[in-house]
């Protein structure tokens, strides 16, 4: 693209210069890290919009400025389509970034993918943001920079993931998260599963009146989908009713408080009942379904806890046929209560569950990945600073025990090669135990002080990622490759994706 812009001497971004309205925007390399550059006509104002320096070029004005908070409200603003929007029933990814680094990699991969999926470049659950000391505004900024730089127009999502409460909700509101996913996971019941008649009676009654059994309308009732019957009599209700009640009463109270406070601010729903102890049978799936539309929710996509073990970076462990089976299921009640998209959380590296997920949903589909670029970030520091990766993951296996609480975790440290014995650092990324080790330990490596002050590890990760950012991208795309290419296959009939 030639442009006044390339005529300067600035070490531009060149997928990043656009020229929108008259006015042209870039991203530009410095000493001092990216910059963003604005060049304007001598009479425009437009350059009050922005912070940082101006001067004059060639009968325009030209500003460069900082990548800060106030300059990236303002791009936004300007170029319509760095807004997060609304992604209805198309197929689409989530590409979660601890680090913030990630998304030009992530659009590479989109891009070679060159399927019809709708990406989600801006995802962080709270969780993740506390163990990375980030906060919702930084996670929409780090996506908008990323995309900025490599030209992506073809629209994109925000997903604020596993929000448990109103606090949450707002912050993430305020950064302008698209897609609220609310996670009630805290409020499920599943000892319900080993009580007797009498203990789910009294536990049912314990419910709002207006969730009491007869006021379901489920009672006895007979669904029919597709080629599969499902009948509600009083054990199978009562044993659903005790299961997800209260998370269902939570979730009504959550989207109220959306609602409430979101005004005018679009937004789009996904519940997420994937981080259960016991999977989610089909009868409490119908339940859910049923109550939430029955109480006013409107929901977009839908996580349930699916048959098998779902952990967190490697592929899915148990009887592949035994998903499919189960997944089928789902995929009719979605259909037919909806039609809302079936979310698959923990989602990354499901290489062999991908087809089959993408095939019983008919494209109704929404995969969730997250530590995937943390991960594909060590194999970069493996390839080029081995005692840095060598301090990491000696250090990570002395974090495991105490980070791996709050996940499904079946790797071992005892399985786990020693690090006296590795010669092929790389490699370790695709051991399975060290693979899990590495990524739940991600938030204290990422925070880890030396006596309290500096930090340990992060400064010299970060600084290796940037000046290795080429190298990074390519194992970013490397490894999405597998991710994406289910998903935008024309094989499986897809609904609705019109991405722009």
């Amino acid at each position: 693209m030639t442009t006044l812009l390339t005529s300067t001497n600035l070490q531009l971004y060149p997928k990043s210069i656009v020229n929108y309205k008259g006015v042209e925007y870039g991203m530009a390399d410095s000493p001092s890290g990216a910059q963003l550059v604005v060049l304007v006509p001598h009479s425009t104002t437009h350059l009050e919009a922005f912070e940082g320096e101006i001067s004059e070029i060639n009968g325009h004005m030209l500003l460069i400025g900082p990548q800060s908070a106030h300059n990236t409200s303002s791009l936004r603003i300007h170029l319509p389509w760095l807004q997060p929007k609304l992604l209805g029933l198309n197929t689409s990814v989530g590409m979660g970034d601890r680090l913030g680094i990630a998304t030009p990699g992530h659009v590479r991969a989109l891009c070679e993918a060159r399927g019809r999926i709708a990406p989600i470049f801006a995802q962080q659950s709270i969780r993740e943001m506390t163990r990375t000391g980030r906060n919702p505004q930084q996670v929409i900024d780090d996506a908008t920079w990323g995309v900025f730089e490599e030209g992506w127009q073809g629209g994109m999502g925000a997903d604020a993931d596993h929000l448990k409460s109103s606090d949450d909700i707002d912050a993430c509101l305020a950064a302008g998260f698209t897609l609220y996913t609310i996670d009630p996971g805290g409020y499920v019941d599943n000892s319900s599963h080993g009580d007797g008649l009498n203990t789910l009676n009294e536990k049912a009654q314990r419910l709002p009146a207006h969730m009491q059994l007869m006021q379901t309308g489920l009672l006895g009732k007979t669904f029919n989908f597709e080629e599969i019957q499902l009948v509600l009599d009083e054990p199978t209700l009562l044993k659903a009713m005790v299961k997800y009640g209260k998370a269902i009463a939570h979730v009504v109270s959550m989207v109220e408080h959306l609602q409430r406070v979101a005004k005018k601010q679009p937004f789009e729903v996904e519940i997420s009942m994937d981080e259960t102890e016991l999977p989610t049978s089909p009868p409490e799936h119908v339940y859910i379904a049923s109550e939430l539309q029955r109480l006013g929710v409107r929901w977009i996509s839908f996580a349930p806890r699916f048959v098998g073990r779902f952990e967190k970076g490697v592929d899915y462990i148990g009887d592949v046929h035994a998903f499919e089976a189960d997944l089928a299921i789902h995929a009719a009640i979605a259909r037919q209560f909806g039609p809302y998209k079936l979310s698959l959380h923990s989602g990354s590296d499901k290489f062999s569950i991908y087809p089959v997920f993408m095939e019983k949903t008919q494209g109704l589909a929404h995969l969730k990945t997250a530590g995937t670029s943390y991960l594909e970030a060590l194999r970069t520091i493996a390839e080029m600073d081995k005692e840095l990766f060598r301090e990491i993951y000696s250090f990570a296996l002395e974090r495991f025990e105490t980070d791996k609480q709050s996940y499904l975790i079946s790797g071992q440290i005892s399985k786990a090669p020693k690090p006296d014995r590795i010669s092929d650092w790389s490699s370790l990324l695709d051991q399975f135990d060290a693979r899990e080790i590495l990524h739940v330990t991600y938030g204290s490596v990422l925070t880890e002080k030396v006596d309290g002050v500096n930090l340990r590890f992060y400064d010299r990760l970060m600084s290796i990622l940037r000046s290795n950012r080429e190298l990074y991208f390519r194992n970013l795309v490397n490894h999405f490759r597998r991710h994406l290419a289910p998903f935008s296959s024309d094989k499986y009939l897809l609904r609705g994706n019109d991405n722009g």
